[in-house]
């Protein structure tokens, strides 16, 4: 008997675990609009590091602090080009060859998970390979994941606690 409950609880949470992550998966989410301004100077970026969820809209302005600089977004096909003092960015896909454009910031959907760096792509002295940083485009499942298996282990304690009390038999 007590078996089975453990058994019932467990598949309960497992299935609960399970919706949520379905619910994730087909549920509509509202994006949202990240503007982060990063500040590039010799050799560092700041912030290094920027955080989105996935298939938010991203809006970088860059400012160059002291000389040229360069930001390269790995996997996005972006890159782009900053004068000190100026604040019109020249911005182009690699993939298109050299047809910079005139743009104000780089505006880009963040529609593919994990860790990307970003690194200047414009020499800027001789620490310059080592002027990185890093976009984390997080999956957000947990949180989906974590409720739903809350609820199914709740709905299976709720069981044991009625079979306990009323002495129901599965």
């Amino acid at each position: 008997m007590k078996l089975k409950l453990v058994a019932i609880v467990t598949i309960l949470t497992l299935v609960g675990g399970m919706v949520g992550l379905g619910i994730n998966y087909f549920s509509v989410k509202k994006h949202v609009r990240h503007d982060f301004l990063i500040k590039a100077r010799q050799y560092s970026y700041d912030p290094a590091e920027i955080k989105v969820d996935y298939n938010d809209t991203v809006h970088i302005k860059l400012i160059a602090m002291d000389v040229v600089h360069g930001f390269y977004l790995e996997n996005y096909d972006i890159d782009a080009q900053i004068f000190p003092n100026d604040k019109t960015l020249k911005v182009r896909r690699p993939s298109e060859g050299y047809n910079w454009k005139d743009a104000s910031e780089i505006v880009f959907v963040a529609n593919q998970k994990g860790k990307f760096r970003y690194r200047c792509s414009h020499t800027c002295g001789n620490m310059h390979p080592f002027m990185q940083g890093v976009l984390i485009v997080k999956p957000n499942n947990l949180l989906y994941i974590g409720i739903g298996m809350v609820i199914g282990f709740l709905i299976g304690m709720l069981a044991i606690f009625y079979v306990r009390i009323y002495n129901a038999k599965f």
